[in-house]
């Protein structure tokens, strides 16, 4: 049996949101006494902002119009720290988020819409405060639990302890607020996988796995993605990996990673002037790339994995766990847009973070979870927004650009490009291709990444197409969709060749074949399978 990714997921456009940050709803009355930190309050200062699921359906409609149509949140489980990966209870919804009934009310209104929900989930480690670890503290070598940690001494020291006397447990990177789960035992691992089980039928669409590496158990993997499947075929699972993953994804673990690597690329090349020589986010070097050594990164990452997994890949630029991308780009806009255009034509989901869109900056983790400014519209880069909601709705009504073939046409000097189709108006594989079926949808996508406009002509890669096309008399012709002020300019496609195109400086030029006198695309690229 091939590799199979949920079809929803091929043609989403997520938003990232860290619930404690991102909007805090009045309809959500907490018990008296409770207190929260001021809305906007630096970041730096942790502690809790008073962010709910209320408040993001409160937001729907903003979502909505920017074109979102999946949700990634961080974690939603009860937890002493307003990131929630210290889980205490991986059962219930954090009352400081509403609890249970907000995430009911959150999945209706967001499947009202037709907007998916992916939940993130952190089975290699827990908070001190998780039942299991508590009923340790309390019982000792008694508990029933013991074993479903690595405890290494006793008395246990979660929180006294010190160079001399380490805590004496395994630990997440040997920090004590996070005892490591021992998913070797089988209630652990039952336990993990009923709560994996639990939140889809709940109504979750998938799940995002924390530091899954963590886990080096494939059979553990592989069990909790059956359990998921079964529960719901259509549940999609992405992993927190921030490098090559072919071992984890053969479709036997998940169905794609967090694209942290095209990430680093789009840095490397768009921003190879303005990346921090020192920001290695997630502890991984940004190098500086050339144009030729640009296309080689896409070309090696896009064939990699099978096509499913491709157009399912989690592709992101920023997360709660980076820098912010204007923060990475040293301040520079047009960088940004660059990037955005890159997520937006590649096979995989685009994802953005929370307040990208509108300009929000920040440094690296804590810098980068700042408060969503609602009330504060006046510092909105409403330019930046109105780009991004152009770029989203481009996606929405190209489906070459969702699931259709690859093939790299240009890079040279500082021009990158690429073209995407759907052969036949569907992406049927390269079955379609051997064929010769008609490629009704044909798009060119060429980035300048230059201070200066670039023109140039660019040669369409492709077999002959017969009679008309050897004698030279045949003509292709495509108009311009991008950027949204090109006003349909036409362009024809003489010889093999398109002619005349000029690329505005540190901008992208997408064009649409709308008539082929000779004949269907022929490029030997990547096909999508739809």
């Amino acid at each position: 049996m091939g590799v199979k990714t949920p079809d929803w997921v091929k043609h989403a456009v997520f938003y990232q949101i860290f619930p404690d940050r991102f909007s805090r709803s009045p309809r959500l009355k907490h018990p008296p006494g409770i207190q929260f930190k001021p809305w906007g309050a630096p970041p730096s200062e942790e502690g809790f902002q008073g962010g709910d699921l209320l408040g993001i359906v409160d937001r729907l409609d903003y979502l909505e119009a920017l074109g979102v149509n999946a949700l990634y949140l961080n974690p939603i489980f009860s937890s002493a720290a307003n990131h929630r990966y210290h889980t205490f209870d991986y059962m219930k919804v954090d009352p400081l988020l509403g609890g249970d009934a907000a995430f009911r009310e959150l999945l209706d209104a967001a499947h009202g819409r037709s907007m998916r929900v992916v939940i993130d989930g952190v089975f290699n480690h827990c908070g001190r405060g998780f039942w299991p670890f508590h009923h340790i503290l309390e019982t000792g070598k008694r508990s029933p639990y013991f074993d479903w940690f690595r405890v290494k001494g006793w008395p246990l020291r979660p929180y006294h302890s010190s160079e001399q006397q380490p805590h004496n447990y395994a630990a997440w990177w040997n920090l004590p607020a996070l005892p490591k789960l021992n998913t070797g035992n089988p209630g652990m691992r039952q336990y993990l996988l009923e709560v994996s089980r639990h939140w889809i039928e709940f109504g979750a669409d998938g799940w995002r796995l924390d530091v899954p590496e963590e886990i080096d158990d494939p059979e553990f993997w592989r069990a909790f993605r059956r359990v998921v499947k079964e529960t719901n075929a259509d549940a999609y699972t992405v992993g927190e990996i921030w490098d090559e993953a072919e071992e984890w994804l053969q479709g036997d673990r998940f169905d794609a990673v967090m694209n942290y690597v095209l990430s680093r690329a789009a840095y490397g090349y768009f921003g190879a002037e303005t990346v921090p020589r020192d920001y290695r986010p997630g502890g991984y070097a940004i190098e500086k790339l050339n144009t030729h050594a640009f296309a080689a990164v896409i070309e090696r990452t896009l064939a990699r994995y099978d096509w499913q997994v491709v157009t399912a890949q989690l592709n992101l630029l920023n997360s709660h766990d980076t820098a912010r991308n204007l923060w990475a780009l040293d301040g520079d806009a047009s960088g940004v847009r660059l990037c955005l255009m890159l997520q937006m034509t590649l096979p995989g989901a685009p994802c953005i973070y929370y307040g990208e869109e509108i300009g929000m900056d920040g440094g690296p983790d804590p810098g980068c979870r700042g408060a969503f400014p609602w009330d504060e519209q006046e510092s909105w880069d409403n330019d930046l927004l109105d780009y991004y909601r152009k770029a989203i709705a481009l996606r929405h009504s190209q489906p070459a650009l969702r699931t259709g073939g690859y093939r790299t046409l240009v890079a040279a000097g500082e021009v990158f490009g690429f073209s995407r189709w759907l052969r036949g108006g569907a992406g049927t594989g390269s079955q379609a291709a051997e064929q010769g079926c008609e490629g009704e949808d044909h798009l060119i996508v060429l980035f300048n990444r230059a201070k200066a406009e670039a023109r140039l002509a660019v040669p369409l890669a492709g077999e002959a197409r017969g009679e008309k096309e050897s004698s030279g008399a045949s003509q292709r012709t495509f108009r311009a969709i991008w950027p949204p002020e090109a006003g349909d300019e036409i362009f024809d496609a003489r010889n093999g060749t398109l002619w005349g195109l000029t690329i505005p400086a540190r901008e992208t030029l997408i064009l649409e074949e709308v008539s082929t006198e000779a004949g269907s695309p022929s490029e030997r690229g990547r096909d999508g399978d739809g």
